[in-house]
């Protein structure tokens, strides 16, 4: 009999999970520096599945852990979530993609969920040098409520200390340059989240995969200043975590959740290995029948 595809439910408690634990689990979706690379392997190792064991913890850890998250929670179950559909597939387009607008009137990107970077940032209407993606460059003459973020001493400047710019470059040496702005961004209509103000990037220059990839821009959860969720967490509006659901290699799709959520009462805890993690973090997993 064939074996079926699971869903997984990943919930990374202070939202920071290593990259290296989701490289270990099929279904789930790499930092943009490693998307075309791994690819590229799964794609010659089809045939080979992965196993990720997962053990009960002892009645007395359970308690501990379940008592440090009704503490850690406690006042977090009154704020919304903002619950978004993710789209694409890791083995056919080598990422996992989410749906963001921005700007007023708002405008659709179709972005990579990236737990490995912090800078959400879409293609500006003055980028010469990019490529062809899913979705027209941002316009942010169109966005009544857009502002640049004015050079500042927490911020990299511009050449003419004007404006704050931001630069990253990938393990396969994509690049993305851009200036740094300000606007409404909005979750869909199944987020119960309203629309926020937040800083994002407005990209001028892109190269490598990013260049070519249909996608038009990166959505960066991990840990920092810039990162959507720090920035929707540090002003209150939400809890400090996410949730992260893909529907398969063979199926697609899933499910993303900006804020804290319910924990399932068949909850199985399993914890990052510090021998083998970049960083410390608490993972719950459970299987969504």
């Amino acid at each position: 009999m064939a074996s079926v595809p699971i869903p997984l439910l990943i919930t990374a408690v202070f939202f920071f999970v290593p990259l290296s634990f989701f490289q270990s689990i099929p279904a789930s979706a790499p930092s943009p520096s490693t998307n075309h690379l791994l690819l590229q392997s799964l794609q010659g190792r089809a045939s080979r599945s992965m196993v990720l064991p997962l053990f009960l913890s002892p009645p007395n850890s359970s308690r501990a852990i379940s008592n440090h998250l009704r503490l850690q929670r406690s006042d977090s179950r009154s704020l919304p979530e903002a619950r978004m559909k993710l789209y694409d597939d890791l083995l056919l387009h080598g990422y996992y993609t989410t749906r963001l607008w921005i700007g007023t009137p708002p405008q659709k990107f179709a972005l990579i969920v990236d737990t490995g970077s912090t800078v959400t940032y879409v293609p500006c209407s003055n980028c010469d040098q990019c490529g062809r993606h899913q979705d027209p460059k941002f316009q942010p003459d169109l966005s009544s409520t857009y502002k640049p973020v004015k050079c500042n001493i927490d911020c990299i400047c511009d050449s003419d200390r004007e404006q704050c710019v931001y630069e990253r470059q990938y393990a396969e040496m994509s690049t993305s340059s851009g200036v740094l702005g300000q606007d409404i961004v909005s979750f869909g209509n199944q987020s119960e989240l309203e629309p926020q103000r937040a800083v994002f990037g407005c990209e001028n220059v892109e190269t490598g995969d990013l260049y070519s990839q249909h996608a038009d821009g990166i959505m960066g959860l991990g840990r920092g200043d810039l990162s959507i969720v720090d920035q929707l967490a540090d002003k209150g509006v939400i809890s400090d975590s996410f949730s992260l659901c893909y529907g398969g290699m063979d199926i697609g799709g899933g499910a993303m959740v900006l804020g804290d959520i319910s924990a399932p009462s068949d909850m199985v805890f399993a914890h990052s290995d510090p021998d083998r993690s970049f960083g410390m973090a608490t993972v719950h997993i459970t299987t969504l029948i």
